[in-house]
């Protein structure tokens, strides 16, 4: 009776926790909701990349992001890594060359431009954070690793089962929920999921603004999950590696625990215990 008592008390003082959060949040006007969970083909122990996904989510960071947002942790000739876009090798050289990359000094002591080669990172739209705050009034964050560096707590007790599922996409959730969250028609800063709000980003897409040659629909969620992927790959370019890598471990350690047992078994059989 007691025990069921105590059992009871734990499960109405949880259920007034978790209330208690619900009913702080609601009260604040400017807490941004939870980004809702996507499904993700990167998601989980064996989730792979989509390759046809990741090259129209370049597509979308080229046409659009890069327009402010440097990603400059990230080199050209990466985009024809297996596990990543799969650009061929001649499509990748074609690609750099269409940046032009500062380099120098040359035998005058001069920097100077150049075509850009797939060794070279790509290149900000600016030459420094200062000229970016300049002509936008802030400087845009880099967007390597944009999808790890922004995350969000699912709170009690869903951080500790994302423990449990690995579940480690909560970057790639919020910037999908970001680019979805322009809602307010007459103000093209107001965002739901950005703290407080207000965001210094007006609305980068919508419907249309990117056009896909294979078929996939031109609206702003699919642009949104496309360059989501993409963002995520260049955060983790390896992540499909690693997995694998994972893998070959978890099954190592149990081929290991079974010979250890029997091992145990064999040597102490005749022990008299």
């Amino acid at each position: 009776m007691v025990r069921t008592t105590k059992i009871s008390l734990a499960v109405a003082a949880l259920a007034g926790a978790l209330s208690f959060s619900s009913i702080a949040m609601a009260a604040d006007p400017h807490a941004a909701p939870t980004p809702d969970r996507q499904s993700w083909t990167f998601g989980g122990p064996f989730g792979k990349f989509d390759q046809a996904q990741l090259q129209r989510g370049f597509k979308v960071y080229r046409e659009v992001c890069a327009n402010c947002h440097s990603m400059s942790r990230v080199a050209i000739r990466t985009l024809a890594d297996e596990g990543g876009p799969q650009f061929s090798d001649a499509q990748v050289k074609a690609l750099a060359a269409e940046y032009k990359v500062k380099d120098g000094p040359n035998d005058s002591g001069e920097m100077f431009e150049r075509a850009g080669r797939p060794s070279d990172k790509f290149p900000s739209p600016f030459a420094n954070p200062e000229a970016a705050r300049a002509s936008l009034g802030a400087a845009p964050p880099d967007l390597s690793v944009i999808a790890k560096a922004r995350s969000y707590s699912r709170g009690f007790p869903m951080f500790l089962l994302d423990a449990v599922i690995q579940y480690q996409e909560h970057g790639a959730d919020y910037i999908y929920a970001l680019l979805n969250g322009y809602t307010d028609a007459n103000d093209p800063n107001w965002n739901a999921y950005f703290p407080g709000h207000k965001i210094g980003m007006a609305k980068p897409i919508d419907n249309g603004a990117v056009e896909y040659t294979d078929g996939s629909p031109a609206t702003l969620q699919q642009y949104a999950k496309d360059v989501s992927a993409f963002l995520m790959w260049t955060a983790e370019p390896k992540l499909e590696e690693r997995k694998k890598t994972g893998l070959r471990v978890m099954i190592f350690l149990l081929i290991l625990a079974g010979l250890v047992y029997f091992t145990k078994k064999k040597v102490w059989a005749n022990v008299q215990h």
